[in-house]
């Protein structure tokens, strides 16, 4: 067996640094106007910040470059290819031919990725991109385990292959989607999707012979979501996974929290470590217990194991976790007294964790004191404001700056 690559999203340099922290082995970024995440807070400068960060601690990154471009966007395009060849990025993550050909010119020294939205659903379509350049494909989601099997034995030999394993799910074939342009003006296809997919929608029926009357087809009073999709997770197909020999294993959330994306990562990258030291106990329910701390929306394998699966459909819209809430980011550990950013309200008495990298079982403790980060006086409880705000408190262990706190709601 091979351990496939860990690959994170990165919104931002501060999230890459989280995912490094938490166990990714490269990430993937790109800037709001050239990949599909036009809210993501990533520019040319983050990028090339993030590049550096990665390569010094032995790290990749892949740049997106995966929009469907118009001929207006391709001067920008040709820019920042010559600069992510300079800058020797790991990878550049590609979906349209136009696109793929003028990175041939601009960045030849960089490995080019053809992105999932490109729908590559088969060995032949795999070949097709090998012959025009691709280092890497990235796999449609719609597949199940016995297709990609089929493309791991037929694809190039040097051809790498990748995976979504975690993450949401495009309601639409392989992302491309109109959806969102149609209602609000907003291309997915570049990066800017309203995720209309998600919107709660009262529908109607009218029965011929009576024009007008037209009686609700609703899951609650409050209509139902019927185009939105359950989120993927394959913690428990991860076995199955590695004996394919699927070179990347991809989790999905550029524009996730801090405390997703350390959750999510380090879930993984214990499940995926531990089957290697002992296939024979691999025990998928640990990392699901710290997967399911994050979860938003239910969870579903999607058409991993079964082409026929129906169970992917979230019709509540949920878009909290009941449970638990982003705690905080520590910023100081060199005090005695933790300084600590928090994300939520925190109160003495209030039932933290902290995640820590490399071990799947986070640190419980209660907050016995608080202290202002301004007059170090002890304070009851502290607010979010709009521009960050800090407290010292006590930890139950030695912890370092970038550990994510979860609060017990």
């Amino acid at each position: 067996m091979k351990k496939p690559e860990l690959l994170a999203p990165a919104g931002t340099f501060e999230k890459a640094k989280v995912a490094f922290r938490y166990g990714a082995d490269a990430v993937y970024a790109g800037t709001s106007s050239l990949s599909l995440r036009s809210r993501a807070e990533m520019q040319d400068s983050n990028l090339e910040e993030t590049i550096k960060y990665a390569h010094s601690l032995g790290k990749k990154v892949y740049a997106a470059i995966n929009i469907f471009a118009w001929d207006e966007k391709y001067d920008e395009i040709r820019k920042q290819a010559r600069i992510l060849n300079n800058l020797k990025v790991d990878g550049i993550i590609v979906a349209d031919g136009g696109v793929l050909e003028i990175l041939k010119e601009e960045a030849p020294d960089v490995d080019k990725h053809i992105s999932t939205q490109a729908n590559i659903v088969s060995s032949h379509a795999s070949k097709f991109w090998y012959n025009n350049g691709a280092k890497r494909v990235i796999l449609a989601r719609e597949l199940n385990k016995e297709q990609i099997k089929e493309i791991m034995q037929n694809k190039p030999k040097d051809l790498e292959v990748e995976m979504f394993i975690h993450g949401a799910i495009c309601f639409s074939y392989s992302g491309r989607c109109f959806l969102s342009d149609f209602l609000a003006g907003r291309s997915a296809n570049l990066g800017d999707c309203a995720q209309s997919c998600r919107w709660s929608y009262n529908m109607y029926v009218e029965e011929q012979n009576n024009p007008g009357q037209l009686m609700p087809v609703e899951q609650d009073e409050n209509g139902t979501h019927i185009f939105s999709s359950k989120d993927l997770c394959l913690i428990k197909e991860i076995p199955e996974i590695v004996e394919l020999g699927v070179d990347s294993l991809k989790i999905e959330g550029r524009l996730k929290t801090e405390y997703y994306l350390a959750t999510v990562i380090n879930a993984y990258r214990n499940a995926v470590d531990d089957y290697f030291k002992n296939p024979e106990s691999y025990d998928y329910t640990k990392y699901l217990k710290e997967l399911n701390k994050v979860t938003t929306r239910s969870l579903t394998t999607f058409y991993f194991n079964d082409r026929n699966n129906k169970n992917i459909q979230e019709y509540e819209g949920k878009q909290y976790n009941p449970d638990y809430e982003f705690g905080g980011i520590v910023t100081d550990a060199s005090n005695e007294k933790t300084l600590v950013e928090i994300k939520n309200r925190l109160q003495v008495g209030d039932i933290m964790e902290v995640i820590i990298p490399n071990k799947i079982e986070p640190v419980e403790f209660k907050i016995d004191k608080l202290w202002s980060s301004e007059t170090d006086e002890e304070i009851e409880f502290v607010n979010p404001g709009k521009l960050g705000q800090s407290v010292r408190m006590n930890m139950p262990i030695k912890v370092e700056n970038g550990y994510i706190l979860r609060r017990r709601k």
